[in-house]
């Protein structure tokens, strides 16, 4: 791999981050920490909990913005109002769902309360969507967890790796 840089969207999901009622403070941490993981992140956009608004940008990010990996923010817990999990189901074309899980896996470690996250892990076509907490407590402790091994799953996804169980440094 020639150092890529991986093409990166963030979607805030609050209404009342929507609404200009609180500032969003997750949204660009979890800019900073893509940015430092060495990710381009293109497009940072906050929407309302609207699950069709939520629906047609995430198709927008992924079949015409091309972007390779779209985190998003928000939306993931027992709120009549939250649905980001469903609007990403809907626009899934494959679940992921290992990535979910090791996440709520490490949060689990830190607090009981991590198994109420409901957040998806999916594949829509070329591009991975993960769906993180809204706290930024949360959001550093979910990226932290996954980070490390997005690479490999971004490579196999984009056809620029063989399978995952050929390693280029062995022969």
């Amino acid at each position: 791999m020639d150092n890529r840089k991986w093409r990166a969207a963030v979607v805030t999901l609050s209404d009342k981050g929507y609404a200009g009622e609180r500032e969003d403070k997750s949204g660009p941490l979890v800019c900073e920490m893509l940015s430092e993981a060495g990710y381009d992140v293109e497009k940072s956009i906050l929407l309302p909990d609207e699950q069709k608004e939520i629906e047609k940008n995430l198709c927008k990010l992924c079949d015409e913005d091309r972007v390779d990996i779209v985190f998003t923010t928000g939306g993931t817990g027992f709120s009549p109002r939250d649905c980001t999990p469903e609007a990403t189901l809907a626009v899934a074309t494959k679940n992921a769902p290992g990535i979910a899980e090791a996440m709520r896996l490490a949060s689990l470690k830190i607090t009981p309360r991590a198994m109420l996250s409901r957040g998806a892990s999916v594949i829509r076509n070329r591009t991975l969507i993960i769906n993180l907490p809204g706290s930024p407590k949360a959001v550093r402790e979910n990226l932290e967890a996954v980070l490390p091994s997005l690479q490999h799953g971004l490579e196999i996804l984009t056809g620029q790796s063989g399978e995952c169980g050929n390693r280029p440094d062995k022969a």
